[in-house]
């Protein structure tokens, strides 16, 4: 299954929040419903991961003999309130966004390709369409009006609060129709830069010590991505103290759609995947605002640069997948969701032990 959803903007209505926030966003402040969500995150269903423990603990098997696996399976019941698990409906959603930022020549791609990539899952023919018809999952592509990128980020705040809120609630349209197992990845020239400017944001340093290759940069172009990124920490200064207001100045559309995705998986006990730089950044906001608003999420896959798996290790998520796999578009999620769900069926298949 495939959808490709297109957004224009202006398009982020209010009503997309579904009643998980106030329907007509008339807070004092557009961020203080998510304020007010981050401050009152349900917590997870103990008594059903510990029956999954239970549950392992009978199996007709050595004791931990399937090491992590058994973790992803209490994990699962936690955030799912289900034990034993299932995941009958998982969904991979990718959030394609475009950003000004990307005429320094950040990126040896042009900004049509994030289009061009959009068109490629839409026709079937990227390698996450594979993996989804491998693992039976569900695939939903949100393109966030590429045709108009987001601000620069050295000159000025990628987007207004109003437009950051909102594309937030779009967000959390994701779980829209029912899914209990998210898998978030990401489309976007540039946005390896705009993960690299979000780091330095939250976790302190300068440019240098947060950007990669991204798709293919050479010495010169990680160069330039540096200095745009020190230059957007010298822009926006003290601002950038606020978590969401550093997603709202150096993020971009894809990086506010996945923290909305992240919240509302959360309000509706669905535990998430993530997958990639520009997920494990976006994700990092909702962490610096509440340190528990990631518990639900497991990391997917560790790409192979290095700024990810300090990022990481600052989140203390731990990926479940090192395939050296950088190619984003949720392909590492993709393949992590078909491990999770051999976990559930894991739990509850197996024989108990006769005592």
């Amino acid at each position: 299954m495939l959808a490709v959803v297109p957004t224009k903007q202006g398009g982020y209505a209010a009503h997309q929040l579904q009643g998980m926030i106030t329907n007509d966003m008339t807070s004092a402040l557009p961020f203080d419903d998510f304020r007010n969500l981050l401050a009152t995150l349900p917590p997870a269903d103990a008594a059903a991961e510990a029956r999954v423990r239970a549950l392992f603990a009978k199996a007709d098997k050595p004791k931990d003999s399937l090491g992590r696996v058994e973790d992803i399976a209490a994990w699962l019941a936690a955030w799912s309130g289900r034990a034993p698990p299932a995941v009958n409906r998982p969904l991979v959603a990718i959030f394609a966004g475009n950003h000004g930022v990307a005429r320094h020549g950040i990126s040896p791609r042009p900004v049509a390709a994030t289009a061009n990539a959009v068109e490629l899952c839409a026709a079937g023919g990227a390698a996450v369409n594979q993996i989804c018809i491998a693992n039976d999952l569900g695939l939903k592509v949100f393109d966030l009006a590429l045709h108009i990128p987001t601000a620069d980020i050295t000159e000025d705040a990628a987007l207004d609060e109003r437009g950051c809120a909102a594309t937030m609630a779009f967000g959390m349209e994701a779980v829209a129709g029912g899914t209990d197992l998210l898998c978030l990845g990401d489309l976007g020239v540039g946005n390896s830069t705009i993960a690299a400017a979000l780091f330095a944001a939250l976790f302190g340093g300068k440019g240098a010590d947060w950007v990669g290759s991204g798709s293919g940069a050479d010495a010169a172009m990680q160069a330039r991505k540096a200095e745009v990124v020190d230059a957007a920490l010298v822009l926006h200064g003290t601002s950038l103290r606020d978590p969401l207001e550093a997603l709202r100045r150096v993020g971009g559309r894809e990086f506010a759609a996945i923290a909305g995705a992240i919240l509302a998986a959360r309000m509706q006990k669905i535990p998430v995947l993530l997958d990639g730089l520009a997920a494990t950044a976006a994700a990092a906001t909702l962490h610096a605002a509440n340190p528990a608003a990631l518990d639900h999420c497991l990391l997917a896959s560790l790409s192979p640069e290095p700024t990810h798996a300090r990022a990481a290790g600052r989140l203390d998520l731990r990926p479940l997948l090192d395939l050296g796999v950088s190619h984003g578009e949720g392909a590492g999620a993709a393949l992590a969701a078909g491990l999770v769900k051999a976990a559930a069926l894991t739990s509850s298949g197996m024989a108990a032990a006769v005592r």
